[in-house]
């Protein structure tokens, strides 16, 4: 481990083992209890270990866990706004104690480091949620994960890096600090200018990170997240070749790409604080903040979740300690006038300005329409097209959610003939009773085992949407929580869409063959879903179909005209 300063940047912490001492600790380490690590947890593992989150030197303590959420500082006092936590099961947390040491791994089993306990506590996920997001609405990603995906325990300590966690792809683009420190040093770049985005560049901006670097008199460093970004978001691999063809519009010797394997909590103004942290540690002297930076959009009553510019006021509050200058920007419109892009307040009155919206933008990828050279650079949008092809190319999955006897089966398979008929893409049925048979025998009906063979449901939907498929899924699938997981990981891949078939429990006992209503009634089934266990009803359903008073073909066709309407069938 080691910890040194160089005029970029200020204390690097790095929290790597020598040679030697790794090789000790890997022996040691097979006799430790292991946990593998998440998604999200192997992103904040190599941003701790290569010394990108300095000063941290591990997962948080439960004092500076609850200071950061109060105060935005550490317990001693450092400006720090995210809460890092390792959070885990509560059968795992009950085999470790305080002063424990135990192993950390990827999914492949390799060791990446140790971590020494000091603290363990259960957190109060509402009361994090509200001061770190601003909201427990759960429409906002970081709030959704929290509540629902991460786990009940937290455990903080002290980290040992052993082994650095694998990347296949990308690999000259991947710097630690030091070795950016490094090669701005080599380059002799004293001044830099750090833009985050976690979307694809177009030609708005590259005129805003060109201006940018322009007014600090400094070097661009062009850093995207390519670690956990907000769900539908453009994949990686995609963005960075975006990346590349937009390189070449710098001019030369001006512009870097690398990238920042970063978990995004799209917490806006706090989460702007922590990536010019961040930026700091990699040797910049500079940060573009632009509108709502962060930002995860409107919550569920459609109001945005941050103010357009809050960032950017809380950043100047703390710039001088930040010790990294904010460079602010406002959105970026075109004039066609002037043809040239300019920032939306120094455009002037009777201007013609023209302006395509992220959801405008996806909506003519989507359909093939037309996107306009002043909007994007050709190659861009080539590598977007090849990617993403329109909605009639792609795969998508319909998944169907009801009471038990609601008539999702039956539906389904009307579905399935249809599309069969068609004949555009291969077709796969996922029914609830077909996938308990054959993907989740070993399952019972608790809550969590209902959970896991809904997300089994869901990884399958997902790997037959990835390769142009059509998957059709028709569990019960109870709760909305489940269902957003299930819909996050397909849109990863496709389309998506949720059919509600909301047909009244007294019509769904009525045609009860199995008896399971009458059963469920006299206590015999346990948690039966609508009668001794809740049914939350989907909120924003692509579809809603009462079978009560609907033939399964008329309910099929009102699917086959929807997926029709959305692009999906030609």
């Amino acid at each position: 481990m080691g910890a040194y300063k160089e005029p970029h940047g200020g204390v690097l912490k790095e929290l790597y083992l020598g040679e030697s001492a790794a090789e000790d600790e890997q022996q040691r380490a097979r006799d430790y209890p292991s946990w593998d690590l998440t998604p999200r947890q192997l992103c904040d593992i190599e941003l701790l270990l290569n010394g990108a989150f300095s000063p941290l030197e591990g997962f948080m303590t439960q004092a500076d866990y609850d200071a950061v959420l109060q105060s935005m500082r550490l317990s001693d006092g450092t400006l720090w706004p995210i809460p890092i936590t390792l959070d885990v099961s509560q059968e795992f947390a009950e085999q470790i104690d305080s002063g424990a040491t135990f192993a950390l791994r990827d999914q492949e089993g390799v060791l990446v480091a140790t971590l020494e306990v000091s603290d363990k506590w259960v957190p109060d996920k509402t009361a994090e949620a509200q001061q770190a997001f601003g909201s427990t609405d759960q429409l906002h990603p970081a709030v959704h994960y929290l509540m629902n995906v991460a786990g009940p325990v937290y455990l903080g300590g002290k980290l040992r890096g052993v082994e650095p966690p694998t990347h296949y792809d990308f690999r000259l683009l991947r710097d630690s600090p030091a070795e950016l420190r490094g090669r701005f040093r080599k380059l002799g770049w004293r001044k830099v200018v750090a833009f985050q985005t976690r979307n694809p560049l177009h030609r708005a901006h590259q005129e805003l990170t060109f201006r940018a670097a322009r007014e600090a008199e400094a070097n661009l460093l062009i850093q995207p997240v390519v670690g956990m970004t907000k769900p539908g978001d453009v994949d990686h691999y995609t963005r960075v070749r975006c990346y590349e063809h937009v390189l070449a519009e710098y001019p030369e010797q001006t512009t870097t790409l690398s990238l920042l394997p970063l978990a995004m909590r799209m917490a806006g103004p706090r989460e702007a604080l922590w990536h010019a942290i961040i930026r700091k540690n990699y040797g910049c002297t500079h940060f573009i903040v632009g509108r709502d930076h962060a930002g995860p959009g409107d919550d569920s009553k459609g109001e945005p979740f941050y103010g357009p510019y809050d960032a950017q006021d809380l950043y100047r509050e703390h710039e001088q300690e930040l010790d990294i200058s904010m460079v602010p920007f406002q959105m970026m419109v075109y004039v066609e006038d002037r043809a040239e892009h300019v920032p939306a307040n120094e455009t002037r009155q009777g201007e013609k300005i023209l302006n395509i919206s992220g959801t405008e933008f996806r909506r003519r990828l989507q359909e093939g329409l037309d996107i306009p050279e002043w909007f994007s650079y050709p190659k861009v949008v080539a590598e977007l097209r090849r990617s993403y092809p329109p909605r009639h190319k792609q795969g998508f999955t319909v998944f169907f959610t009801g009471l038990s006897g609601s008539g999702k089966s039956t539906i389904a398979n009307a579905l399935l003939v249809k599309l069969l008929e068609n004949g555009d893409r291969r077709v796969t049925l996922l029914d609830g009773d077909i996938v308990r048979k054959n993907l989740s025998s070993e399952l019972g009906f608790s809550k969590e085992h209902r959970d896991l063979n809904i997300l089994r449901i869901g990884f399958v939907a997902t790997e037959i949407t990835k390769n142009g498929g059509v998957a059709i899924c028709a569990p019960i699938a109870p709760y909305a929580a489940t269902r957003r997981r299930v819909r996050d990981v397909v849109e990863s891949a496709g389309g998506f869409v949720e059919v509600h078939v909301s047909t009244p429990l007294e019509v769904c006992e009525q045609r009860d063959r199995k008896g399971l209503y009458a059963k469920a009634r006299a206590g015999i089934i346990k948690e039966f879903t609508g009668i001794s266990d809740p049914y939350e009803t989907p909120a924003n359903p692509e579809l809603v179909i009462d079978t009560s008073g609907l033939s399964p073909e008329l309910a099929a066709h009102r699917i086959f005209v929807k997926l029709e309407s959305m692009g999906f069938i030609r």
